[in-house]
């Protein structure tokens, strides 16, 4: 009897392969076509491999948890000769070349398994390659030696094959600079591009919620001395991981690091860059108990004096980018930690009193939280987010 072959399918436009996980049928067991025979694993979802015909299980060949590449052959179905006809098995065949290539179908496949590479543009890419950005051994070592990174070369068109960018295209890219007008960066300013180079690794995300700042407002008359808008957020932030920490954990491997303390730092603009200065268990300390040393920080950091133990460390970042006039930003978060909270500035906007029916002036500031999305979801950040402006909107609990 003719056998077809069971074959990986191709799973998606990037997967090159796919773990067998479960196995839906054994051998004898008759199936239909379309029918599900094996569950397997790929790194984006988990689908199934279908009979591509009516038949009998003859074989299966494939080994539970174990990869397979697009094309391989993970079983046999026995078929009669009515479906080989419909299938066209038989075409300029005769009988016993059907029976021959039977049995060598039907042995497994003793050779080694040769992973499949999808191609972009006739360039062979990797699975966990994002795009098709290969660099010579002699272009990386030229790189190198100029203390360039692959992202200085962003703007770079190329001339080779798929758009690769040539050695010769990048002598000619680094010889038109001196056309231009330079000026050398800052020691901070290449600090900054590096941490946020790193940053940009991960796959980040941003959620948003307006919140009432009057409450805030009304607070900080009465308070001395008087915190800072960001302060307000600040706290609340502490206040929210305190109850729960999970959040701001750091995914290393296949675990979560959950933090060991609550010290959150904030953003203060210095001369050509950005200092984050870093106040510790914030979460256990009252509002009122962080203003002196928050000022503070903010004063040396200016100055850039910032002492040792009020940098590093931290889990999370608050930033005050209304203080730039700006509304909404989508700040990212260090490279060391997942979140990153901001305060647009405040504009008088109409908000619905219920007591009152009807709409009254506000001062309200958009909340906008910045995370990476391997350890959080869009639910979760929205609830975290909540939690924050909840606090926010009752600054006497802080």
């Amino acid at each position: 009897m003719p056998h077809v072959p069971i074959v990986m399918p191709q799973l998606g436009e990037s997967i090159a392969e796919a773990t067998v996980i479960n196995l839906l049928v054994k051998s004898g067991d008759s199936v239909e076509a379309d029918q599900d025979v094996m569950e397997v694993e790929t790194n984006k979802a988990t689908t199934t491999v279908t009979s591509p015909c009516r038949g009998k299980i003859h074989k299966i060949v494939a080994e539970m948890n174990e990869a397979y590449p697009v094309g391989a052959q993970l079983g046999f179905i026995e078929v009669s000769e009515e479906v080989a006809r419909e299938m066209r098995l038989n075409d300029g065949a005769n009988e016993s070349d059907l029976e021959a290539k039977a049995v060598e179908e039907a042995e497994p496949v003793t050779q080694p398994r040769q992973k499949v590479e999808p191609t972009v543009r006739g360039l062979p890419v990797p699975v966990n390659t994002a795009g098709a950005s290969y660099m010579s051994p002699r272009m990386k070592a030229r790189m190198h030696e100029l203390g360039l990174h692959a992202s200085d070369l962003a703007g770079l068109a190329g001339s080779g094959a798929g758009g690769r960018v040539t050695i010769q295209d990048f002598e000619k890219f680094v010889s038109n600079l001196e056309k231009h007008k330079l000026s050398n960066a800052s020691t901070m300013r290449v600090a900054v591009a590096d941490a946020m180079r790193r940053s940009w690794t991960r796959p980040l995300a941003t959620v948003a919620l307006p919140v009432n700042l009057d409450p805030v407002l009304m607070h900080r008359k009465k308070a001395d001395p008087k915190p800072g808008p960001a302060l307000y957020a600040l706290r609340a932030l502490a206040v929210a991981l305190g109850e729960n920490s999970a959040p701001a954990g750091r995914l290393i491997g296949n675990v979560i690091v959950h933090p060991p303390a609550i010290d959150i730092g904030f953003a203060v603009e210095a001369e050509d860059g950005v200092l984050v200065p870093v106040m510790r268990h914030v979460d256990k300390k009252r509002l009122s108990e962080l203003v002196l040393k928050y000022n503070e920080l903010v004063e040396l950091a200016r100055a850039r004096r910032l002492p040792s133990d009020a940098t590093g460390g931290s889990i999370a970042t608050v930033t005050n980018f209304g203080t730039f006039g700006l509304t909404w930003a989508t700040p990212i978060p260090l490279p060391e930690q997942t979140l990153v909270l901001g305060m647009g500035a405040a504009k008088r906007a109409p908000s619905w009193d219920e007591g009152k029916q009807q709409f009254v002036p506000v001062m309200e500031a958009n909340l906008t939280l910045s995370f990476d999305h391997r350890v959080l979801d869009g639910g979760a950040a929205g609830r975290l987010l909540a939690r924050i402006a909840a606090l926010i909107a009752k600054p006497d609990w802080l």
